[in-house]
C-alpha cells in the first residue's frame, strides 16, 4: 500500500479492475499524503476528502458489480478555474474567496460522471494569469523539486501535486503555456489539445481566444486516458468544435519510423540556457534512433507571438473581468457609500496586481484611438503566426523543440520585472494564438531540476502527439523520477 503513489493512472485503474486494492484504499491512500505534503507545498486550495471517500465508496460498489470505465475510483484533482457544483471555486484570487460554484464545469462533469474521484481543488495563478504560481492570493506554490523555485503557471498547483505523487493526475489549463510549461518545470507530461477539442463550458474564462482545457500526468498514457474522457462536442460551449474523438489509446503503439520532426529554427536562439539546449537535442537522436527524421524549419513570425500575445490576452481578460464588479457574487467591499464606491473599491480590492495590470494594459488597447493600432495589428499578426505553423505542416507531421527558455527560477526572483516574466512562455505562446494541439515531455534535467521537450502539431493531431510521446517514453525514464522526499 505504500507505493500505490509509485503507479501511473493507467496502472491504478488496471489495479482497480483486478481488484488489488480498492478505490476507497486508493483514495484514502492519496488524502494521506496531501495533509503530510500540502502544508510545505501549498498545491491544493480546497481539499474535498468526504466527498471524495463518498465517491471512492460508489466506485467500489460499481467495480464490484463489473461495471464502469477505465476511469473509474482513480484519485484526481481539479485546477480550481473549473467550477465543481458545491465546492469552493476560487480562481486564487480574493474576488472569487467565498464563491461556491452552483454547477459542474463540462470537464468535472465528464470526469465525475467517468466515475474519476476529485480530490479537490488546486492552487493557480489568479485568474491564470502568470507564469510562475506566484500571483495566487492563497500564496506561492513550491516546486517538489527545490522548494526555493516556482513551479511554473498557472497550473503549478496542479503540477507540483502530481509530480509530488500527492494525485495521479490534474486537470489544467492553457492560455500561453499554463500547462506544458509547469509540466517542463515539475517533470510531468502536459497536454495542451486543440483549441476547441476540449470543452470550455464552467471553466472561468481568461482570454476566451485562447483558453484551452488540458491534462498533467505522468505519461502520455495518462494523458490519452484523460483525454478520452475530457474530449468531445458540448453544445453549452460555442467555441466547442463537433468533431470525432479518436481511440487515443489505441494509437499510442503506432511505430514512429517514417516520423518527419520538424525542428524550430526560432527556438534554439540565443535566449535558450545552454544545457536546456543539449538534453532536447540529445532528446531529439533519441528520436533518429526509432526511426524519425529531423527537418530544420522557421517560423519567421514566432518571435512575435509574445507582444502580440500580450495585446490579444489582456484584451480579452478586461472584457470576461468586467462581470466581477461587486453586486452579484464574489468579493463585495464594506460599507460602500455608493455604487461606483462599490464597483471601485471592490474590483480594487478584491484583484491582486498582475491581475490589475493586464486589465489596464486590455482596457487600454480596445479603446476607441487605439484599437487599430494595437489589438487590430496585433490579430493580424497572429494570423500570420498561424500561416507560419500551417506552412511547416505541410512538410513534417509534427514539431519540436525547448518548452522553457531555462530551468525553473527561484521564488521572488522575477516578480519584479512583468516582461522578463513574460518571456517565459516565448516558446509556448505560438500553439496558442494558433489554436493547436501541443505537449511537454520529461527529457532530462539541468542539476536537480527538470526540463522539457515540447512537442506541436497540426489541429485535431491529439492521437499523433500522444503517440510520438509515448514512444520516446518506451524508450526513456526521466517521467519515472520521483523529487527527493517524495518517494
Amino acid at each position: 500500500m505504500t507505493e500505490l503513489h509509485h503507479h501511473t493512472l493507467a496502472e491504478l485503474a488496471a489495479g482497480l479492475r483486478a481488484r488489488r486494492f480498492s478505490s476507497v484504499e486508493l483514495t484514502k491512500h492519496f488524502l494521506e499524503r496531501i495533509e503530510r505534503f500540502n502544508p510545505d507545498l501549498n498545491a491544493f486550495i480546497t481539499v474535498t476528502a468526504e466527498r471524495a471517500l463518498e465517491a471512492a465508496e460508489a466506485a467500489d460498489r460499481q467495480l464490484a458489480a463489473g461495471e464502469g470505465s477505465p476511469l473509474l475510483g482513480v484519485p484526481i484533482a481539479h485546477k480550481d478555474i473549473f467550477c465543481t457544483d458545491g465546492v469552493l471555486t476560487t480562481c486564487a484570487s480574493r474576488m472569487l474567496s467565498n464563491f461556491v460554484s452552483p454547477y459542474d464545469a463540462t470537464v468535472v462533469e465528464r470526469l465525475s460522471q467517468a466515475g474519476a474521484v476529485s480530490l479537490g481543488k488546486t492552487n493557480m495563478d489568479e485568474f491564470a494569469m502568470g507564469s510562475s504560481n506566484e500571483t495566487s492570493w492563497y500564496g506561492p506554490v513550491k516546486n517538489p523539486w527545490d522548494p526555493t523555485k516556482v513551479p511554473g503557471g498557472s497550473s503549478g498547483g496542479s503540477a507540483a501535486a502530481v509530480a509530488a505523487r500527492v494525485v495521479p493526475a490534474a486537470t489544467g489549463t492553457d492560455t500561453g503555456g499554463s500547462i506544458r510549461q509547469p509540466a517542463a518545470l515539475t517533470g510531468l507530461t502536459g497536454l495542451k489539445p486543440t483549441y476547441g477539442r476540449v470543452s470550455r463550458y464552467g471553466m472561468i474564462a481568461f482570454a476566451s481566444s485562447l483558453d484551452q482545457a488540458g491534462t498533467l500526468t505522468q505519461t502520455a498514457e495518462d494523458a490519452a486516458l484523460l483525454l478520452s474522457v475530457m474530449a468531445g462536442f458540448d453544445p453549452r460551449d460555442s467555441t466547442s468544435v463537433e468533431a470525432p474523438v479518436p481511440d487515443y489509446l489505441a494509437a499510442l503503439d503506432q511505430p514512429l519510423q517514417g516520423l518527419k520532426i520538424g525542428v524550430v529554427k526560432e527556438f534554439f536562439d540565443e535566449g535558450l540556457d545552454e544545457q536546456s539546449a543539449a538534453l532536447v537535442r540529445e532528446a531529439l537522436k533519441q528520436y533518429e534512433k526509432l526511426g524519425a527524421r529531423l527537418i530544420e524549419v522557421s517560423l519567421p513570425n514566432l518571435p512575435l507571438s509574445v507582444p502580440a500575445y500580450y495585446v490579444v490576452a489582456p484584451a480579452e481578460c478586461s472584457s470576461n473581468l468586467a462581470r466581477f464588479d461587486g453586486v452579484r457574487f464574489g468579493y463585495r467591499c464594506e460599507n460602500p457609500v455608493d455604487l461606483l464606491d462599490m464597483y471601485t473599491r471592490s474590483r480594487g480590492e478584491g484583484f491582486g496586481p498582475e491581475v490589475k495590470r493586464r486589465i489596464m494594459t486590455g482596457t487600454y488597447v480596445l479603446s476607441a484611438g487605439y484599437y487599430d493600432a494595437y489589438y487590430l495589428k496585433a490579430q493580424k499578426v497572429r494570423r500570420l503566426i498561424a500561416d507560419d505553423f500551417a506552412k511547416a505542416f505541410t512538410e513534417v507531421d509534427v514539431l519540436m523543440g525547448p518548452t522553457t527558455p531555462a530551468p525553473a527560477f527561484d521564488i521572488g526572483a522575477q516578480g519584479d520585472d512583468p516582461i522578463k516574466m513574460y518571456l517565459n512562455d516565448i516558446y509556448t505562446i505560438g500553439a496558442n494564438l494558433a489554436g493547436l494541439p501541443a505537449m511537454s515531455i520529461p527529457c532530462g534535467f539541468v542539476g536537480h531540476l527538470p526540463v522539457g521537450l515540447q512537442i506541436i502539431g497540426p489541429h485535431f493531431a491529439e492521437a499523433k502527439l500522444l503517440n510520438v510521446a509515448h514512444g520516446y517514453q518506451r524508450e526513456t525514464d526521466w517521467h519515472k523520477r520521483i523529487p527527493r522526499g517524495y518517494e
